[in-house]
This record gives structure tokens, sequence and C-alpha cells, in this order.
């Protein structure tokens, strides 16, 4: 497919101008963080009915979590990566409900298993990686959003300007971060990916922005204006909020979509 390249917006000089971004200074001011575009590589289609809180590419398969209270579920689509061009299979090979009305959020693969957050219900679900069937919950404190792994442990967002970081096995806090850009708190973190780098990027519920976090200091050293791609939506498509990060192994690409968007645009993020 042809590719189409969509400029990034003009880059925002005072970070409060910027959604998400509050007015207290919370670190020093560091340097501005680098403003990105989205390059569409490919289209594929995607689950009109989707509300989609979690996307991750592992093994060779696409790992969907979906929310709404006794709507949940995640599922499992099979993801051809072979000479870098990405192929989904037409149907899931499995999918499976979010028991007892919970109200599903981000997932993530560790191992064998994954784990799902739920939004209000203060659950956090561990399943079987192959199956997706429950095989433990967790009980936390405050609101699940966004998830996912790095090496020893999990990074977690809850919709405020933090980072939580969690053991991978017990989920117990292992410690926090607060998110900044020009010194000033990013919140509304949404839908997490962990780059092999260490860095994490994360979208910002109600904006069309996607930005990449330092989680060692929480500074933001990258955004990414990914307003352009409601354009490539189909004409009046019902949708909701930009939501769902994958990053394509062994690729400089990504997969994102939105809650009910019927397109998964296959992007790179450039100057």
């Amino acid at each position: 497919m042809p590719r189409l390249l969509l400029s990034a917006a003009v880059a925002t000089v005072v970070c409060v101008t910027t959604a998400g971004c509050g007015d207290d200074l919370v670190a020093e001011p560091g340097p501005p963080a680098t403003e990105l575009g989205v390059e569409v590589v490919a289209t594929h289609p995607h689950d009109p009915e989707a509300f989609t809180q979690g996307l991750e590419i592992d093994e060779g398969e696409l790992l969907e979590g979906t929310g709404r209270a006794g709507r949940s579920w995640v599922s499992a689509r099979e993801v051809d990566l072979d000479g870098g061009t990405v192929t989904l299979a037409e149907t899931e090979r499995t999918r499976e409900p979010v028991l007892d009305d919970l109200f599903g959020e981000g997932i993530t693969v560790v191992g064998d298993e994954v784990w799902q957050l739920t939004w209000k219900d203060g659950t956090a679900v561990l399943r079987d990686r192959d199956t997706l069937l429950e095989k433990r919950r967790v009980d936390y404190d405050g609101e699940g959003w966004g998830l996912c792994a790095q090496p020893g442990r999990l990074v977690m967002s809850d919709g405020s300007a933090e980072l939580i970081f969690r053991d991978p096995v017990t989920f117990d806090e292992l410690g926090r971060v607060t998110v900044h850009r020009d010194g000033r708190a990013v919140s509304k973190l949404n839908e997490l990916e962990c780059a092999e780098d260490g860095r994490v990027w994360a979208n910002v519920w109600q904006t069309d922005e996607i930005v990449l976090i330092d989680p060692a200091s929480g500074r933001v050293e990258a955004r990414v204006d990914a307003a352009p791609l409601r354009d490539r939506l189909p004409a009046g498509a019902d949708v909701d909020v930009l939501n769902g990060i994958a990053r394509i192994p062994g690729t400089d690409r990504f997969l994102v979509t939105g809650k009910y968007w019927p397109t998964l645009f296959e992007v790179r993020f450039v100057e």
C-alpha cells in the first residue's frame, strides 16, 4: 500500500497549553520534547465493536483487551511478520470474556501468562497466555488504565500523571514516578507500550497525543500528534478516543487504533 506522510502539528512551547498538562511545576524543566508525526505504512481491519483498552504483539499474535462492564473480553489474533510485512489473520484464534461484569482495561504478556487490569473494580486478572482463561485475581488500590512489561517489573497507569511499577508475579507496588513535560505533570496517561530500550509510550486519554516517557526520570522525551489518523477513518464512523499502541517486533513501526475504530493503522513516528 502507498505510504502517506502526515506531518506533526506545530510544536507547543508551553506545556500548560498541551492536553494533559497541569499548571504546577513538579520537576525542573528539561530539554523540550521532540515533536513527531505519523507516517502511515498500511492499514488493517479492526473490530468496530472493540472498546480497545490494551494492544500488544507477542510470539506471532496480536493480543487485545477491551472494556465496558459486562462486554469486556481478551482476544488473540495471529499476525505474520515474515520479512517485516504485517499480515493479520481474518479471524481471532481465541476470545475470552471478562467475567463477573468487570470493566476490562490494559493488558500485557509476562512469560506464559497475561495480566489484565480493570478500571474501577480494583482487580487485576492473571490469565493463561495460550488459552486466555483466568487463573487468579489480585486486588489493588485505585483505578487501572494501561499496562506493559519491562524486565523484572510491570508499568501501570491509573489515569493520573504517575507511572506505577509493580512486581510481575505478586502485583505488589514497587514504586512510582510522576510524568512531566516542561516540568509540568502530564495527566490522563492511558494505554502503555514498553519499548525495548526501557522507555514507555503512552496514549493521553481524550487527546490524539502519544508521548514517549523516560520512566527513570518521568520526563516526556517526545510527543506524537496522531490526530491526522482520524481523517483516514471512514466517513461517519461512530468512533471514540485514540487508544491502543503496539510495537511491531524487529521494526521501527507500530500498530495504532482507537475505541470502536474500524481501522488498525500501521505507522512510523517521524519528525
